[in-house]
């Protein structure tokens, strides 16, 4: 059997509902809150308060500091590994620029936006949701203590 004849075949067996399934991995690494908001980020969904996808600028590049900025309270550390653990998928392109300093940039790739896609309706649900969802915690709360 051919590589690609495997690839192919492998693709078709993939079950996130096995527990060897390689794709549990990646479903645990993009449902991260922190990959979900670099996504966003670089497809542009970076205004304030932004309740739907209509309001999203067009994806751009950003450097590590203006990703940092956006991100509150993400540590160094967590941004380097989340930005190296997304190149290596190949959902971004890091871009070293030799100025001085070294500028580096990362982007979206296309594999990237289709993810982004999805991962923007997950962050304009969390927000259009929390009232409803905090409201649900207070009562749930009130009932069991």
């Amino acid at each position: 059997m051919k590589a690609a004849q495997k690839r192919a075949q492998a693709k078709v067996e993939y079950d996130a509902f096995l527990a060897g399934c390689p794709s549990r991995q990646l479903l645990d690494r993009i449902s991260d809150k922190w990959v979900v908001l670099i996504l966003c980020a670089l497809g542009g969904d970076t205004g304030p308060g932004q309740p739907g996808a209509a309001h999203a600028d067009a994806p751009k590049a950003m450097r590590y500091s203006e990703i940092s900025r956006l991100l509150a309270g993400v540590s160094q550390k967590m941004l380097t590994q989340t930005l190296r653990s997304l190149e290596h998928d190949g959902l971004l392109t890091r871009t070293v620029t030799p100025t001085v300093p070294v500028t580096v940039s990362y982007e979206l790739t296309d594999l990237g936006l289709s993810l982004h896609h999805m991962t923007r309706g997950l962050r304009n649900w969390a927000q259009t949701h929390m009232a409803e969802v905090l409201a649900n915690r207070e009562k749930h709360d009130a009932r069991t203590s």
